[in-house]
């Protein structure tokens, strides 16, 4: 099933059907995310004409392009390599006419793919805060507001850069709701929020804001731009690959393995443990009362949930989540469960995600590991390490959130 979703947003399946016709004059596509690079090799193939551009990816999910530059950068937390690409592609567009298109590959990842820190901020400044935020158990949403008023690119300034040429958005989401301002933090679309809301998110999670940043979002000067402004009035996006669509593509693969699939949410927020505890609540129903769905059945989900790091463990939302469901459930003997980030990476670790079997706290004990001050302390990725039932993956070239199923026998 994890394979399966994974598949189904693979850009070379979903970028071919949505690609523009051609402009008058020059078409540039740009774009960031880890899936962009894969995104440009998807319209160079199926493109007839010539084109040129620049992508930035991650590192490890560059691969091969022709016409379109492929820059490797850092994520989650920024480096210079990002935020020189973004300054390149700020320069790339700017010199558009109204003939011209700019084709924008945007993904998940590409808010901290594309730092360019707005007047007054630092580099540095901008690693510390997303390593703050990210610590914090703020939500997507929330982390990519105080990103966009902290840049000079994300927020709609990317494809204001392009007036007066035409703009097309191409948008792989990795956020709950799909909306496209909080996809890579929404460099080309029109951005609602305000330097009032990036404050009260600051405020909200305690987050040390240098004197630089404070006065930036206090003065406005780092106001995004809205929906009314005219520079985006030739812009448009269209999302392509969803969470939810991946999800479909999971329910039918466990279809045809004779399993009765139930899509109980795309868009799963709120901290890992606690949605793990609560989901094995759901599962027990299920396994012990045939409630709300009779056994034998898999219940699908996705969305993004939220660490906040108390502890000395690594984190990983995925893994977390997937601990506190083991611990909740007490090694049911009928409930198998996998959690994964459909990118390949959760958190900050190369591993997707985990694999709970029934036995797997009996195992755990075998070890001397002791799960719940695991758990207690974020360190679900050591816990599943030891047992050797990680989920490992590599680079899969697209990024559509959060995939967990718990199969019920």
């Amino acid at each position: 099933m994890f394979d399966a979703a994974i598949a189904s947003a693979q850009p070379a399946v979903c970028v071919p059907r949505h690609l523009p016709q051609a402009p008058r004059g020059r078409l540039i596509v740009v774009g960031a995310g880890k899936a962009s690079a894969a995104m440009a090799q998807a319209v160079e193939q199926n493109w007839r004409g010539t084109l040129s551009g620049l992508v930035v990816t991650r590192y490890g999910y560059a691969v091969p392009c022709t016409q379109i530059e492929i820059v490797e950068a850092a994520h989650p937390v920024p480096d210079a390599a990002g935020m020189q690409a973004a300054q390149r592609m700020l320069e790339l567009v700017a010199p558009l006419s109204a003939d011209d298109m700019v084709l924008c590959l945007i993904s998940g990842g590409g808010s901290a793919l594309l730092p360019l820190p707005a007047a007054g901020v630092t580099l540095d400044l901008k690693q510390n805060v997303s390593r703050a935020l990210l610590a914090s158990g703020a939500t997507i949403s929330e982390i990519n507001c105080v990103r966009r008023h902290l840049s000079a690119i994300k927020g709609g300034r990317l494809g204001a850069a392009c007036h007066p040429a035409q703009v097309l958005t191409l948008l792989i989401s990795d956020v709950p709701g799909d909306r496209p301002v909080d996809i890579a933090s929404g460099p080309t679309v029109a951005d609602p929020t305000t330097c009032a809301d990036a404050l009260r998110i600051v405020g909200r999670y305690a987050i040390d804001l240098p004197q630089s940043a404070l006065e930036l979002l206090e003065s406005g000067r780092g106001e995004s731009v809205k929906p009314e402004d005219p520079r985006l009035a030739r812009a448009r996006s269209l999302t392509i690959a969803t969470p939810q669509m991946a999800l479909e593509a999971a329910a039918a693969a466990a279809r045809n393995a004779g399993f009765t699939a139930h899509i109980l949410s795309d868009a799963i927020e709120g901290e890992a443990k606690d949605v793990g505890s609560v989901f094995a609540g759901i599962a027990r129903q299920v396994a012990e009362r045939n409630q709300p769905f009779a056994a034998p059945c898999v219940l699908l989900s996705g969305g993004e949930t939220t660490v906040t790091v108390r502890g000395g463990g690594r984190g990983g939302r995925n893994v977390e989540f997937l601990l506190s469901l083991a611990v909740a459930l007490e090694g049911h003997g009928r409930i198998h469960a996998l959690a994964g980030d459909t990118d390949g990476v959760d958190g900050q670790e190369e591993i997707a995600g985990a694999y709970l079997s029934p036995d797997s706290l009996e195992r755990a004990q075998a070890l001397g590991l002791k799960p719940k001050n695991m758990l207690d302390h974020n360190d679900a990725h050591g816990f599943f390490s030891a047992l050797h039932d990680s989920v490992i993956t590599g680079p899969t070239l697209t990024n559509v959130n959060d995939f967990r199923a718990i199969l019920i026998e």
